[in-house]
């Protein structure tokens, strides 16, 4: 059984989102552990809802981002990772970190990458007129939000929204998208050749 992995700085829904279709599905996979860099991060309380082991690494007891990450990889070891999922976990990791778990270390973007990366996405999206948004798992790689796109899913952007509406409509399609690309790297349903990832047995990558 491969064991997965979940790092969260918040609420954990798309945690909560992943663990539940892995038990529905019954994948050959468990959600062996959810780390957080937040003591106060309110996924941990889902994940322990869920029997899942939690354990937070705070970010404020270290001098660097280098010592964070050492400490951060450590623990993420103890428990095997095969698959390790950024969900919602808002720290920018270094290279040598991206790189000691690179291939198997996703991430979901709100937005449909390579447009609007980084931050404040939804506020971006809307003053850029987009009629057209969504969300993005990629793999993680050094450089922030441009890894391989595994899968992306479509939200229309409605004439009145609000960065507030945009961001829960953008949410509800990751509970759907997140689940599923996670679902595919456990079953080894993934292949990358020059940048480009695709499932091997041809199955959509991209949600409407």
């Amino acid at each position: 059984m491969k064991n997965i992995v979940v790092l969260i700085s918040g609420r954990g829904s798309n945690l909560q989102a992943i663990a539940k279709v892995c038990a529905a599905e019954a994948w050959n996979a468990r959600v062996a552990a959810v780390i957080s860099n937040r003591a106060d991060a309110a996924g941990r309380d889902v994940a322990a809802a869920m029997g899942i082991a939690t354990e937070v690494v705070d970010h404020h007891g270290f001098a660097s981002r280098e010592a964070f990450d050492a400490n951060l990889a450590t623990a993420i070891e103890r428990h095997a990772p095969d698959v390790l999922v950024l969900a919602g976990f808002m720290r920018i990791l270094t290279p040598a970190f991206v790189r000691r778990f690179e291939g198997r270390m996703v991430n979901v973007h709100p937005s449909l990458l390579p447009a609007f990366a980084g931050l404040h996405t939804h506020r971006r999206v809307l003053q850029a007129g987009c009629k057209l948004s969504g969300a993005t798992v990629h793999f993680v790689t050094p450089e922030l939000d441009h890894g391989p796109i595994i899968a992306q899913a479509v939200v229309p952007v409605l004439a009145d929204d609000t960065e507030m509406s945009l961001a829960e409509r953008v949410l509800a399609a990751e509970h759907r998208l997140y689940p599923m690309a996670v679902g595919w790297l456990v079953q080894g349903s993934l292949r990358v050749a020059d940048g480009v990832v695709r499932h091997r047995a041809g199955a959509a990558q991209l949600l409407s």
